[in-house]
């Protein structure tokens, strides 16, 4: 079937992909400028020399960063961080979700339990209680401090739930029932390959926190040398220690700006490569889960 574009259309659609493109082009715009940067020699980069291409040339701030045992350990640190943390949080929000999406019926008391996860929406014990509580667990000072106080967020178990309850038609389940189906196997067989969107979405939204997140990596932990990524990176750029440095070649084609450039590129990285494998479940994931129950 051929469709007749009209002429407000067509421009409409012109101005909109334009205003889209110009978008894009802007977000862009800074990493490019900070890999250009990174690639730079010191004097160009404190001359505010690079635009969004390097001047004088070198890899001596990648060099630099990675032969950095304490930013490799931070790295690793953050991987194990996303790793775990998402498959925690994943698991229980899932398990919650699924139970949640019963209706009164099937789960006694459904509301109430829904309720005590929208009041953590609105309300929390602040940061001291929190601390306190992490402290008097015995966390501190590990990563179990930094996955098991986020390990549900009441935003993304709404997404999920909403999703169970409309894109799994409940004839369904019952048939399944009938079939001698239980709980756990139309939890695993059913539900779980429909969500797939959802779970992507849900999975993308909790990566991206535990990566970005560098405050709770600095209360949580005495020693440096158990810190994330993200909170080592804020820690160096706040010292601005170079002092350690004392070769004049090393010297001349290294500066703060261009480590911290280079670091900060790397940090990015990572989510920048996983999100094209996620971005095609992302739209259907978040407009079936924000459907009302």
């Amino acid at each position: 079937m051929k469709i007749y574009k009209t002429r407000s259309y067509t421009i409409f659609s012109i101005l909109n992909y334009s205003f889209l493109i110009l978008v894009s082009v802007l977000c862009l715009l800074p990493l490019v400028h900070i890999f250009a940067v990174s690639l730079s020699g010191s004097s160009a980069a404190a001359a505010n020399m690079v635009s969004f291409w390097p001047v004088d040339f070198t890899i001596d701030a990648y060099e630099r960063t990675i032969g950095n045992d304490n930013f490799i350990r931070s790295f690793f640190i953050s991987i194990s961080r996303v790793v775990l943390g998402t498959a925690i949080s994943m698991g229980a929000m899932l398990c919650a979700a699924y139970s949640l999406s019963k209706y009164d019926g099937d789960f006694k008391g459904r509301r109430i339990y829904m309720w005590f996860f929208v009041f953590t929406m609105i309300f929390n014990g602040g940061l001291v209680p929190t601390y306190m509580v992490v402290t008097g667990l015995g966390l501190t000072n590990s990563l179990w401090a930094l996955i098991l106080p986020t390990a549900i967020n009441a935003y993304n178990l709404i997404l999920l739930l909403n999703f169970f309850r409309t894109a799994v038609p409940k004839s369904l389940e019952e048939s399944a029932f009938i079939d001698g189906a239980n709980h756990i196997q139309i939890f695993i067989k059913i539900y779980l390959p429909i969500a797939i969107p959802a779970i992507a979405t849900v999975s993308l939204f909790t990566m991206v926190f535990h990566w970005n997140s560098w405050f709770d990596g600095m209360i949580y932990n005495n020693d440096a040398r158990n810190y994330p990524l993200q909170t080592f990176l804020q820690t160096i750029i706040v010292q601005q220690d170079f002092s350690q440095i004392t070769d004049a070649e090393t010297l001349r084609n290294l500066s703060q700006r261009t480590v911290q450039s280079a670091q900060i590129f790397i940090a990015a990285l990572p989510m920048l490569l996983v999100y094209p494998f996620i971005q095609k479940y992302f739209v259907k994931g978040i407009v079936l889960g924000a459907e009302k129950e």
